[in-house]
């Protein structure tokens, strides 16, 4: 129990010096107090440039930096623009947001999550939001800055940054019609063939011909093609394969 009493004790003496080292970034809310200057005590959200407003000297910036150095970064600022001798400023991180990524679209949980050392995975976070909802795509779209990148979950290790949106979209599918036992919409995997998705689709009826297989496919302009398909084509999103009756 001792042991247990001390370890308390010392994370809750280190958890002051990791606030005061953790880097600060956009989303963050922060409290500036300046001593002896209540009038200029502020809290501000960090914008996308890294920067809050304050009275006096209006935009300062503090994202990338630790609480303290901002601290000295604000002082310096009143100091230069003659409003303040000598002034003492101190930050304290009150929302911590910038550790945060969304998770969006086809997905159990949607919302923001924290990182952290242990959970800053696409997977670690994927899984947090409850996994991926029927009929998503294990190839996510990670959002950051406006600047996008494909990253397939089950295969591609993907370390987070904060401020990052993951957005899963549905899975490409294909469909099969027609003289089929079970006509419907079924996932596209690499390298399907014709033949191969008919078999996803419960195989041809009685009544339908496996020489009589049409594919219909977006060609240039969206304008839909219509071709006969061999059984070894391979199969690509959206696809339409309508297998025929049979000509008696």
């Amino acid at each position: 129990m001792k042991r247990i009493a001390i370890g308390i004790l010392l994370l809750a003496l280190a958890a002051p010096a990791m606030a005061q080292t953790e880097k600060l970034g956009t989303g963050d809310a922060i409290r500036v107090t300046v001593f002896q200057q209540p009038d200029l005590t502020t809290e501000a959200r960090i914008t996308d440039r890294g920067t809050i407003s304050l009275p006096l000297v209006g935009e300062v910036k503090v994202g990338g930096m630790s609480a303290a150095q901002a601290g000295g970064s604000i002082a310096e600022s009143f100091k230069k623009g003659g409003y303040l001798k000598n002034p003492q400023v101190s930050v304290a991180l009150t929302t911590l947001r910038s550790r945060q990524v969304s998770v969006l679209g086809l997905i159990a949980r949607p919302g923001r999550y924290a990182l952290d050392d242990t959970s800053s995975q696409l997977a670690d976070v994927i899984a947090a939001a409850g996994g991926i909802a029927a009929g998503g795509s294990d190839t996510v779209t990670v959002i950051r800055e406006g600047k996008e990148q494909k990253v397939n979950v089950l295969h591609t290790p993907y370390k987070l940054q904060g401020g990052e949106t993951i957005n899963i979209e549905r899975a490409p599918v294909f469909y099969v019609t027609g003289e089929v036992t079970r006509a419907g919409a079924y996932p596209v995997t690499p390298n399907l063939t014709v033949m191969q998705a008919i078999v996803a689709g419960g195989g041809i009826t009685p009544r339908g011909s496996e020489r009589r297989v049409k594919l219909r496919r977006a060609g240039p302009g969206g304008k839909i093609i219509e071709t006969d398909a061999k059984p070894h084509d391979v199969v690509k999103a959206d696809d339409v394969i309508f297998v025929k009756e049979a000509l008696f």
